[in-house]
């Protein structure tokens, strides 16, 4: 879809294409979205599109919010939410279910409500639960309105690393041992569960890394070096998710590669390494988004190995029928093998995430990557394709 098909009025001037910014959510990753929020507001071209930027609470209350991204940044190592940016205190801005009407509406206690006039695409920029992982995603397909990223299936389960990998390995790509503890094992069988995880370990080895199974921005998650530190990992990662994956170390490079559809189908960026950070166990929050512990882009990889990893990803983006956007994560282990670690459907998208400063070594800049993500979603229609 381009502004061409939009309908217009006679007596008006065309209009430009709405971009509804979505951000914030109900996630242990609501800050974060919204620091990625800012940085897609500041990107987007006014000349071509026009923006109404939604914030969902924390509490899930969709709110109107100023558009001013300078307030949208981590300040004191602590990230904005979306109740210090929203208008009112209550209001609430409701999407149309209607396929024929775009119209969005903002309404307020005792208030006659407001429209907000239509909106032709949603940059939907949550991450983790209620945001990336389909339920959005559903919701806008109801709406019948375009939207950049992965459609429902492709977000369920690159939000799910237990169906991922599953995937993943129906279609040959390499994961490394893992195990899923679920919570009705957890609730009825404790012993057991930790049982299993003991004996996975045994198989394995130590460390393990313990996981919440749909979460994301290594959130909730322990490298466990010891059987004592056990039960205190499955607590925070139960915290986020009440399924768990438990993960065996891979020993090995820590290697990314960003995936974009274009007109002529999906594009692997120049890869990215992960060095191991200096003060954490492994490469978590505060190294990702506060520290910014900076990768090696590209990744000092042979030609071969670049070639490879590239195909890998483009074949991970086919593998779980994603659109839009990917990141892919590899290990390449000592044996010089590419075994992939996961994908993220909408990934760390602030101007020093690792996806943008990929493609920016490719030789597409943050501007340019946020037009081509709208313009493929203005290309792609909503319901079954």
């Amino acid at each position: 879809m381009s502004s061409d098909n939009l309908p217009q009025s006679p007596e008006q001037p065309p209009r430009k294409p709405r971009v509804a910014v979505v951000f914030g959510g109900r996630s242990s990753e609501h800050g974060i979205s919204v620091v990625t929020a800012g940085a897609v507001l500041r990107a987007i071209d006014r000349t071509k599109y026009d923006v109404l930027p939604i914030g969902i609470t924390q509490d899930g209350r969709w709110a109107l919010t100023a558009d001013e991204p300078d307030r949208m940044a981590i300040v004191d190592r602590r990230p904005p939410n979306v109740a210090q940016l929203a208008e009112s205190a209550e209001g609430g801005v409701i999407l149309p279910v209607d396929p024929a009407n775009r119209e969005v509406v903002h309404s307020e206690p005792g208030s006659v409500p407001k429209a907000l006039g239509e909106v032709d695409v949603v940059f939907p920029v949550l991450h983790g639960p209620y945001g990336e992982d389909g339920t959005l995603q559903g919701l806008l397909e109801l709406s019948g309105v375009p939207y950049v990223g992965a459609g429902v299936l492709a977000s369920a389960v690159g939000q799910d690393k237990e169906y991922m990998k599953r995937v993943f390995t129906s279609f040959g790509l390499k994961v490394g041992p893992y195990l899923v503890v679920r919570p009705r094992e957890w609730q009825q069988d404790e012993p057991g569960a930790r049982k299993r995880i003991v004996e996975f370990a045994a198989d394995h080895g130590w460390p393990l890394f313990v996981k919440p199974a749909r979460a994301g921005s290594s959130i909730g998650i322990t490298k466990v070096s010891d059987p004592a530190d056990l039960d205190e990992a499955i607590a925070e990662a139960q915290r986020h998710d009440p399924k768990i994956i438990v993960e065996a170390l891979l020993r090995g490079r820590e290697i990314e590669c960003g995936v974009l559809e274009f007109e002529d189908g999906p594009r692997a960026s120049l890869p990215a390494e992960i060095p191991p950070p200096q003060d954490q166990a492994y490469y978590d929050f505060d190294a990702k988004y506060i520290d910014s512990t900076p990768g090696l882009v590209p990744a000092p990889l042979t030609d071969e190995e670049t070639a490879e990893v590239r195909r890998l990803a483009v074949e991970a983006f086919d593998a779980a029928s994603c659109e839009g956007i990917v990141r892919a994560d590899f290990f390449l282990t000592e044996d010089g093998e590419f075994v992939i670690n996961e994908i993220n459907t909408m990934p760390g998208f602030t101007p020093i995430s690792m996806y943008p400063k990929m493609w920016e070594a490719t030789g597409i800049g943050y501007r340019e990557l946020v037009d081509l993500l709208i313009e493929a979603a203005l290309r792609r229609p909503t319901g079954l394709r």
